[in-house]
């Protein structure tokens, strides 16, 4: 019998056929730069029946998907990565060094200005995030050596450190610290011994956690007998009481056997100490003092937000377990105009944890109901709002209760009295976090959305003759992430030196807001 015809060869579309490889050069990864307006359309590929479609040498790019072809990139031209080409056919963000033939279709018609300001945008902000992620490394120091570091400590225990002190230069709620180093005799290190207070303490919260500028690192821990140089003090009765199963370890004689935390950063002092110091500053100089305090803040509520992310349970964020940290010294060059000779800006950081079962905020409006909420554990913590709506008064030395916050003492939160620009804003702010009505308080998120604009803006005075629109929102964010990048340029090429922590925060704001969030932010905190 006669075999049958042959089906007909399936015909593709030339707008949709794949390119004909570029012939081979110097370097098969870099591919012909588009022509613009070429119209030519190359012979679509024959392959072979059965061929794989990965015939194409390893280090050429991949295709990504289908897309439109504009006048600026003809067929032959192979689609880069997304993400990785303009709408001119050139890089998306292009440098002082990019040549001249690639910025050629950005300046040429039919690109339109509108092209050119969302490339130039779009540039700003990745110099903004390379900027942010140096500032972050120059402030939690170099990891490849901190892992080093920990290969080195892992398992020697107290034999592997040498003490540099024998009473601990922080008391903090949960824990001592003594400042000890590698026992290597010329090894200028330092790291902090954290000697766990109670063994109710999870460590296995803390030491999964990523890495954060706002959390305590962890570089290694053991169990061991407590040497007999170091010396630990008597209950003093100035931190809070011991939860119920929790332990004051000072007075167990000669029962010495303690969870040890090894962690690079060296705290001074607790937020607690922090506050009972600042009394002065704060009347003297209420401006200053304010702003650090909304800094503060803004490091506690980024630290409880990397917390959620980490599904790690919640952070203890009393001010006697929040730790201060010493922030390198600006050159003294920097000093004087941005910095108060009185206080200035330290890390924060939250350095205990609970393992608790993830909670929904109770939609109830009764205050029973809340007030259970906090209290039905004794190892649960406060919701987190609570929490840092009362560190706001505790900041700004105004006395309050939890019975006062929720509404079982008086009728209305304490007064915070106006002393600078930002009283009105943090006044607002705690009486959000700490609403009666659990479903109308702001979240941590949110929180920290307010406590941005309260530091860096947009001001109530934006909105005077312009009414508040996410076009005009967008608008100022621009204009202020351009500047604050020439602010950065300028600081550069005068003093130098490393981005200040404020400064780093700051770089997180304007390379994460958006014009939703800012409206969302602005009509809390200015309604």
């Amino acid at each position: 019998e006669p075999l049958p015809p042959p089906l007909p060869r399936k015909q593709l579309q030339r707008a949709e056929s794949l390119p004909e490889p570029a012939p081979p050069r110097e370097d098969p990864r870099e591919d012909p730069p588009a022509r613009a307006g070429s119209t030519r359309v190359p012979n679509p590929p024959r392959h072979q029946e059965g061929a794989a479609s990965t015939c194409l040498p390893r280090d050429r790019p991949c295709w990504g998907h289908k897309r439109p072809l504009t006048k600026s990139q003809s067929l032959g031209t192979p689609v880069a990565r997304r993400g990785s080409v303009g709408p001119w056919g050139g890089p998306v963000e292009p440098t002082f060094t990019t040549p001249d033939a690639e910025l050629g279709g950005l300046l040429q018609p039919p690109a339109s200005g509108a092209g050119l300001c969302a490339v130039l945008l779009g540039a700003q902000r990745a110099a903004l995030a390379r900027l942010s992620a140096r500032a972050r490394d120059a402030l939690l120091g170099q990891q490849e050596r901190q892992r080093l570091l920990a290969a080195e400590l892992a398992g020697k225990g107290w034999a592997g450190l040498r003490l540099l002190g024998p009473e601990p230069c922080c008391d903090a709620g949960d824990a001592w610290y003594f400042r000890v180093g590698p026992a290597a005799a010329q090894s200028p290190v330092v790291l902090a011994a954290k000697v766990l207070k109670s063994r109710s303490c999870s460590l296995t919260v803390q030491t999964s956690l990523g890495l954060h500028c706002s959390i305590q690192q962890v570089i290694g821990h053991f169990t061991d007998a407590l040497p007999r140089e170091l010396v630990l003090p008597r209950s003093t009765g100035r931190h809070r009481q011991a939860r119920p199963g929790e332990e004051d370890t000072a007075l167990l004689g000669s029962r010495r056997v303690l969870q040890v935390v090894l962690s690079p950063e060296v705290p001074y002092q607790t937020l607690a100490d922090f506050v009972k110091e600042s009394h002065q500053v704060h009347k003297s100089s209420p401006g200053h003092y304010e702003r650090l305090a909304c800094l503060l803040l803004l490091q506690v509520c980024a630290g409880l937000e990397h917390l959620k992310k980490q599904n790690a349970g919640h952070g203890d964020v009393c001010p006697e377990n929040l730790l201060i940290v010493q922030c390198p010294c600006p050159p003294p060059s920097q000093q004087g105009k941005e910095t108060s000779p009185g206080l200035s800006l330290p890390r924060l950081l939250i350095s205990n944890f609970f393992k608790a079962k993830e909670k929904r905020r109770p939609c109830s409006t009764t205050q029973e109901q809340d007030w259970a909420e906090g209290f039905s554990a004794p190892a649960s913590p406060l919701a987190d709002e609570l929490n840092v709506g009362m560190l706001i008064y505790t900041l700004l030395h105004v006395d309050i209760s939890l019975e006062n916050a929720l509404g079982f003492g008086c009728n209305r939160l304490p007064e915070i009295p106006s002393l600078s620009i930002y009283s009105t804003g943090l006044k607002r702010l705690a009486a959000l976090l700490l609403h009666r009505d659990p479903c109308k308080r702001v979240t941590v998120e949110e929180a920290k959305s307010i406590l941005q604009v309260l530091l860096w803006g947009p001001r109530q005075e934006l909105f005077a003759r312009s009414e508040r629109t996410p076009a005009l929102l967008q608008s100022w964010v621009d204009l202020k992430r351009a500047l604050l990048l020439l602010k950065f340029a300028e600081k550069t090429a005068g003093a130098g030196g490393s981005p200040t922590l404020e400064e780093w925060l700051c770089c997180q704001y304007f390379k994460e807001v958006t014009e939703h969030t800012l409206y969302q932010a602005t009509q809390a905190l200015y309604a």
